[in-house]
């Protein structure tokens, strides 16, 4: 397994925190909150939403992948977010 991709099991999914790095007007960026939105509401994850354009740091690192999900800081997924794939990687 991947070490983005790995998950420490004594976390539950209400001890992590799912991070969306996006942009205003991407429509990609407005689908995958849905989806995160839905997940984290769903499991009591914490949800929290960084914009590239305020953040010089992140655009440089994401520009070209936006959306960009991370767990607990760490990237999980760009472009679109597979609901059970999100599930699985908080603990569900």
């Amino acid at each position: 397994m991947s070490p983005l991709l790995r998950r420490d099991p004594k976390k539950k999914p209400a001890d992590r925190t799912v991070t969306l790095i996006g942009k205003p007007g991407c429509h990609l960026c407005d689908d995958a909150r849905e989806v995160i939105l839905k997940v984290t509401g769903e499991l009591g994850a914490a949800f929290e939403e960084k914009d590239i354009t305020e953040d010089e740091e992140l655009y440089r690192a994401y520009w070209e992948q936006i959306p960009v999900t991370l767990v607990d800081g760490r990237q999980h997924d760009f472009w679109r977010v597979d609901e059970q794939r999100l599930r699985s990687a908080l603990g569900a």
